[in-house]
């Protein structure tokens, strides 16, 4: 029975490499495209699109790394995703903690309507959040783009957050609490280092989505000094429409800055959604 066991646990094992293999073409091949693209000028996209450059042509990211206008738009998307990030997991993770550690009438209500904004499309909330922000004086505010973004983040941070609150034993809260530790006090300096792994988490999902975001800068910031990286990359692209190459170098510049840290916390991801998933 083993004998026959082996090749066909051998034959499934080369079909998942080969399924790996696949699928980490189709978004090698891509980034491998832009990235040598932008070293190209737009005949050798044309007659090599995916060959090594032949003359390379560093101008079209150094140029673009020359410009202020670059940086002001990477400094606009790091503010916006920075404070954004810092909304949504200080005001989710109290949250979380009420909705995990308390008993109270309707909880189980509240945190399930926080779990249907999961299902609730951004696009659908564009006109009333404009209409909105336009009467509460944000346009051209990042606080308009700030606030909102924090808002739709908080249904998968509170859903996260409070699976891994759960988690933790109560007699982790009765020890405090026979220390002398209040509930605020246990929430700080207990439970919140305790849930680095689901904070982390948190944070590089808001922090991704918030620098991915292309609609609501779009629609708040009619003055291009508010303009983020997503707006910036339309705005080049259509300024540079016949430029393929210089293009490709600004997509890829815009693309680093998440990618690096994306990088740098990618244990702390899995680990925090392992987390959740386990409690």
């Amino acid at each position: 029975m083993t004998r026959t066991a082996n090749p066909a646990l051998r034959t499934r094992r080369l079909v998942l490499h080969l399924v790996c293999v696949i699928v980490g073409a189709l978004i090698v091949v891509p980034v491998w495209f832009g990235v040598l693209g932008g070293f190209k000028d737009n005949g050798q996209l044309s007659t090599n699109p995916l060959g090594w450059p032949d003359p390379w042509v560093p101008e079209n990211y150094t140029g673009i790394l020359a410009s202020g206008v670059f940086w002001r738009q990477l400094g606009n998307s790091l503010l916006i995703a920075g404070a954004s990030t810092i909304v949504v997991v200080v005001a989710a993770a109290m949250a979380s903690f009420v909705f995990a550690r308390y008993a109270f009438r309707g909880r189980e209500l509240l945190a399930t309507l926080f779990a249907i904004g999961l299902m609730f499309p951004f696009a659908v909330a564009i006109l009333p959040l404009f209409v909105l922000l336009r009467e509460m004086g944000l346009l051209d505010n990042p606080l308009g783009v700030i606030l909102p973004q924090a808002a739709f983040g908080l249904p998968i941070t509170i859903v996260i957050l409070r699976q891994f609150f759960r988690a933790i034993p109560g007699e982790v809260e009765e020890a405090a609490i026979l220390d002398g530790c209040g509930p605020f006090g246990f929430f700080w300096r207990i439970l919140l280092p305790m849930a680095r792994p689901a904070l982390a988490t948190v944070s590089v999902l808001a922090i991704v989505t918030s620098w991915n975001n292309f609609m609501l800068p779009l629609v708040v910031f009619t003055d291009q000094s508010w303009w983020t990286l997503p707006v910036g990359v339309q705005a080049f692209q259509g300024q540079y429409a016949d430029d393929t190459a210089r293009v490709l170098a600004y997509v890829v510049l815009s693309m680093i800055p998440a990618l690096g840290f994306y990088a740098v916390a990618e244990r702390q991801l899995i680990g925090g959604l392992a987390g959740s998933v386990k409690g």
